[in-house]
């Protein structure tokens, strides 16, 4: 998110807070070891509305290297731990 702010600030409403459409990340949620899960439940749909954001920018901030990075997938998604 910071990098793309700082490669697009135009888009990121560093000049003008109005013309910004670098949706925001949804803020960190603060938890105690035992309510990992219960917070990764609670931030699926705002993380899902971002990345839908994300990917509907024009294609030269949303086919960025940035954001090519950002959803390249990684050996632990294709087989994800079991705990």
């Amino acid at each position: 998110q910071m990098q793309m702010l700082d490669k697009f600030p135009m888009e990121g409403g560093q000049k003008d807070p109005k013309q910004r459409i670098i949706p925001f990340l949804p803020g960190k949620i603060l938890f105690r070891r035992s309510h990992i899960r219960d917070v990764a439940v609670k931030r699926l749909i705002p993380i899902d509305e971002y990345c839908k954001a994300l990917i509907q920018l024009p294609p030269y901030i949303s086919q960025c290297e940035e954001v090519l990075q950002f959803f390249e997938t990684r050996p632990d998604d294709l087989s994800p731990p079991k705990e």
